[in-house]
């Protein structure tokens, strides 16, 4: 069975919809490059409407209601003050009363929005219910209990409150909930009209007309307001789908670079030379495997980290002197260097980044590796007197580029690295507490 569009069901369901995460985009939906509007939306309308939604979202797509709440708030303030300008404030209390209510109970509604959580989504509907029926309450009670010559001037305080209902309805259970209780709100009005004030009934006045079609107005408004929060909210998941699968790419791409192509690396460094000792490269080669286990053990989180980055650093230290690296550790007193864990994992991936290039490049089997509180954070400082390189001549490779620049970009740090022909080489990476 075909599953249905986005938007077919965005206008038979209502704002629910936006809270389901797609399953599947076309490519024109989240293309970066410039597209026909029409296509793009096109493109976005036919995705999958899918069939669960994300708890979060549900509670998110209540915000959709605070347009039409808010508009009839300041549109019922308005035609109040119309209508006490020009007919007095004595004129109808009880067109003040069902002004007033109407303007605290869109206020209350506003509050609860914004304030309750509603999980469940139970109190929100049966607020829905309750507004519809004050609409429909109020429009009998004011055709019914104003005098004849008040009846129109009246009717608009009701009408305004009514046409909401439409909007909310609309927007919130889809458009035949919206269009149903727009024929109903016409209904209401010829009948109570027909009823209360015979004389006025017929035939049909221009008023009459104006607030039908005002009616059919507020239908419109809210089809064309669900459309475009529904479209919105689709696009913004597309791009966040896009940026999300390219970040996810990077870091899976950091991964392997920093596990199995740096343990493949250090068991092809092993095997270099004629006299190797086979039993000895054969306990190298086991070392590597054993420390890339446990990377790979605490990436799963089935290993405990060491506490703190200065814990960290020291373990990373034994781990370059299977490799033949010498790292001496210069920890000032920074009493507390427990970062968050993202952090730390940045760091510590970086730093063993720059250790592998000394490994690789710098001719040198020593380095220091400092670290130090710095501008509010925290800093590792790589040194080593090997070679050096000029650092406008070397082309950037992946491990400067993309695993360690990158990833402390990713956490709002930084990594600078200093080279000099004969005089090694320095890398400071920096993270904020």
């Amino acid at each position: 069975m075909r599953e249905p569009s986005f938007l077919g069901a965005l206008l038979r369901r209502g704002a629910s919809v936006v809270a389901v995460t797609p399953q599947e985009l076309p490519p024109e939906a989240s293309d970066p490059e410039p597209l026909p509007a029409l296509r793009r939306l096109g493109a976005l309308a036919s995705t999958d409407a899918g069939a669960q939604p994300d708890p979060l979202l549900i509670r998110a797509t209540r915000y959709a209601v605070l347009l039409p709440l808010s508009s009839r708030v300041f549109v019922l303030a308005v035609i109040w003050l119309w209508f006490v300008i020009s007919f007095g404030t004595g004129a109808s209390l009880l067109v003040t009363a069902i002004a007033w209510i109407g303007i605290l109970t869109s206020l209350v509604s506003v509050i609860w929005v914004l304030r309750v959580p509603d999980r469940s989504g139970r109190f929100t509907r049966a607020l829905l219910a309750a507004d519809a029926v004050f609409a429909f309450g109020a429009c009998v009670v004011a055709c019914l209990g104003v005098p004849p010559a008040l009846y129109w001037p009246a009717g608009w305080v009701t009408f305004v409150y009514l046409t909401g209902a439409v909007a909310l309805w609309t927007i919130v259970h889809g458009v035949p909930a919206g269009l149903a209780l727009a024929l109903l709100g016409i209904a209401t009005q010829v009948v109570t009209l027909w009823a209360g004030h015979p004389s006025q009934s017929s035939p049909m006045t221009v008023a009459d007309a104006v607030a039908w079609a005002g009616m059919l107005m507020a239908l419109i408004l809210a089809v064309l307001a669900l459309v475009l929060i529904g479209l919105g909210t689709r696009l913004a998941f597309a791009v966040g789908i896009r940026l999300g699968q390219t970040t996810e790419r990077a870091r899976s791409e950091r991964m392997l670079h920093d596990t199995v192509l740096q343990a493949l690396e250090a068991i092809a460094m092993s095997g270099a030379g004629d006299d190797i000792d086979p039993r000895g490269q054969l306990l190298r080669v086991r070392h590597a495997a054993r420390a890339q286990a446990t990377e790979l053990r605490r990436g799963l989180g089935a290993e405990q980290a060491p506490d703190g980055l200065a814990a960290e650093l020291a373990a990373l230290a034994v781990e370059m002197a299977r490799d033949g690296l010498r790292a001496e550790l210069a920890i000032s007193d920074m009493g507390d260097d427990r970062l968050s864990e993202v952090r730390r994992v940045a760091v510590r991936d970086a730093a063993r980044e720059a250790l592998r290039n000394t490994i690789k490049h710098s001719g040198t089997k020593e380095v220091v590796v400092r670290m130090e509180e710095r501008d509010g954070g925290v800093a590792v400082i790589t040194r080593d007197h090997g070679a050096g390189y000029d650092e406008n001549a070397r082309p950037a490779g992946f491990g400067v580029s993309e695993s360690m620049k990158a990833r402390l970009t990713e956490v709002g740090g930084w990594c600078r690295i200093e080279s000099w022909p004969g005089r090694g080489t320095r890398v400071t990476l920096w993270v904020p507490r």
